[in-house]
């Protein structure tokens, strides 16, 4: 495992990308689980986005940040679906014949140090089921922080910062987008009030 920004723990990215590519195999379309920023900046063109639900997986603000959210002095935080629970997002369908070149471009913004384990799951929507790719995180990771205290994320929401802005936009932004797809998350509700304070 490594740690956003470690080049030294580094995992190849482009080994986890053919396997990723590989598993999927190519005959049908692609489908992409969204948590977090997917849901509010996926960056790609979907022919298709639904309602879905994963089981055995949660999103929780639980990943070191030290390039998009934070720097390797002061890192930030970002979700992940780490196991255990469930989670409410979206699935989004990506035409075969686009599919490698948009993964290509997901991967350079979600996987430039390896840093999650890209993983197939399957994921219930009002259609029927669908197996998507999901950008999960080992408890085991180093990039894992484990559980922190509300004094520890209120240190890291007010003075974390990285290429895309602040780990504080980010939380506001993902809560934000997930009341507008109708989505519950409690702890993201719990902690927004706490940072909400900070404004």
């Amino acid at each position: 495992m490594t740690v956003e920004g470690d080049p030294l723990l580094l995992r190849d990215p482009r080994a986890m990308l053919d396997e990723t590519l590989r598993a999927w195999g190519g005959d049908d379309d692609l489908w992409v689980f969204g948590y977090a920023s997917l849901i509010w900046r996926p960056e790609f063109d979907a022919e298709e986005q639904r309602s879905a639900a994963v089981h055995g997986w949660h999103r929780a603000l639980r990943m070191r940040s030290r390039i998009n959210r934070g720097t390797p002095q002061r890192p930030g935080l970002v979700f992940a679906l780490v196991s255990g629970g469930s989670c409410r997002g979206l699935v989004y369908r990506i035409d075969r014949r686009r599919a490698p070149d948009e993964l290509e471009r997901l991967w350079q913004r979600e996987m430039p140090t390896g840093v999650y384990d890209p993983r197939w799951v399957p994921c219930r929507t009002a259609l029927g089921p669908v197996r998507a790719l999901a950008f999960t995180l080992d408890r085991a990771s180093p990039a894992h922080t484990g559980e922190l205290s509300d004094e520890q994320l209120l240190d890291i929401l007010r003075h974390a910062s990285g290429r895309y802005g602040s780990t504080l936009d980010y939380l506001l932004e993902t809560a934000a987008s997930l009341r507008r797809c109708g989505i519950r998350d409690r702890e993201i509700e719990r902690i927004e009030k706490l940072a909400l304070a900070l404004r």
